[in-house]
């Protein structure tokens, strides 16, 4: 039973392995309810096998895992109902217009007045007007916004972001950011995986760290942060950064 109080998000003992190589190896999370939780990791350490896990697209080797008080296998139909999922590169229709790709979305999802959707998602997303525009003009930073609006259609609980940003300018970058922290704003809970570690420290309630398989650290910025002592430049106390949290914890690849 869902209630208040209960993880919008509660993942416990997840693995998952492709033939030998084992990707998960007993991940624990939970999201709360409203918030925005970042998961950082190097490259194939995971964080889009576990997104993939919570929106019912991948099948797990063990553990569990529940979304909005349902569980990912036994009640998958009921999670999907419950959650979007925006992932690395945006899903837009280039032919249509920003406004013509929501109207489409909300008429998928079944939706009354789908035009209304759009224009009231346009605004939010302070897309008017390019909204009769076809989104082959859109800059990088617009048509991710369009594809985070259509994520938000039929008003889903959870959404999962899956590095959001990559390869966006740090304008298009900032214009997304203003985006989820207006979703959060508004009660949606928000997991998002992250290669950039600014981006954490800038929207993330919390930020997990994902390691060979298991999350190693699940804390705030600022506990994060008492992990490592200040150090002393020139007799000034200088506090450590995420990024030197990150690379404490997970070592620095040597270069080849």
């Amino acid at each position: 039973m869902t209630t208040a109080t209960t993880p919008a998000i509660h993942i416990t003992g997840l693995e998952k392995s492709y033939k030998k190589l084992h990707v998960l190896r007993g991940v624990d999370l939970d999201v709360e309810r409203g918030t925005i939780v970042a998961l950082l990791g190097s490259n194939g350490a995971g964080k889009t096998t576990i997104i993939k896990a919570l929106s019912t697209l991948l099948a797990t080797d063990a553990g569990s895992a529940t979304v909005n008080g349902f569980d990912v296998t036994a009640d998958a139909a009921k999670v999907r109902e419950s959650i979007s999922l925006t992932g690395q590169f945006a899903a837009v229709d280039e032919i249509l217009t920003g406004r013509e790709n929501l109207a489409l979305i909300a008429r998928l999802r079944h939706q009354r007045d789908p035009g209304t959707i759009a224009d009231d998602l346009l605004e939010r997303f302070s897309l008017t007007d390019a909204g009769k525009r076809r989104v082959a003009t859109y800059s990088g930073g617009m048509r991710r916004r369009l594809d985070i609006a259509m994520s938000l259609i039929g008003h889903p609980s959870v959404i999962f972001l899956d590095e959001p940003t990559t390869g966006l300018d740090p304008e298009a970058r900032i214009e997304v950011w203003n985006s989820v922290k207006e979703l959060a704003a508004g009660g949606t809970t928000v997991l998002l995986t992250t290669q950039y570690l600014e981006e954490a420290e800038h929207l993330a309630d919390r930020i997990a760290i994902l390691h060979e398989g298991r999350i190693i650290v699940n804390g705030t910025l600022a506990e994060l942060k008492e992990l490592l002592p200040p150090a002393k430049v020139e007799y000034i106390e200088k506090q450590p950064t995420l990024e030197d949290v990150f690379f404490a914890l997970v070592g620095r690849k040597e270069a080849k």
